[in-house]
């Protein structure tokens, strides 16, 4: 084994009076507030869980719904936002509607509180 060299520790100096004060960090996310998942990441998530429950291959459902397999791909991993066309095709290739869609997305999603504006 080699030497063990002690680095120096690097220690915070005071402000001067030439520089700003520092600012105040966000205040911290409470833990028991539930990060409500994005709209294209809940899609994809349930996308993905009908295709394998069915037992389908990504390659048979991107072709009946008539997109390439990167794109579904894309989709089930929550990167890609598709149009309402596309999605009601790939929801359609796995034999649901929209709507059904809909109600699990909003079944499964984390309760949290609505803001309305008047």
């Amino acid at each position: 084994m080699g030497d063990v060299v002690q680095l120096p520790v690097r220690r915070e100096q005071p402000p001067e009076e030439t520089e700003l004060p520092p600012r105040a960090a966000p205040a911290p996310r409470r833990t028991e507030d539930p990060v409500e998942p994005l709209w294209r990441e809940s899609v994809g998530r349930e996308l993905r869980e009908e295709r394998l429950a069915t037992g389908r291959r990504l390659i048979d459902v991107a072709e009946e719904a008539g997109v390439s397999p990167q794109y579904l791909s894309e989709v089930e991993r929550g990167l890609k936002d598709p149009s309402s066309e596309l999605l009601a095709a790939m929801v359609g290739a796995l034999g649901l509607s929209i709507g059904t869609l809909a109600t699990r997305i909003g079944s499964t999603a984390p309760q949290s509180p609505v803001c309305l504006a008047a």
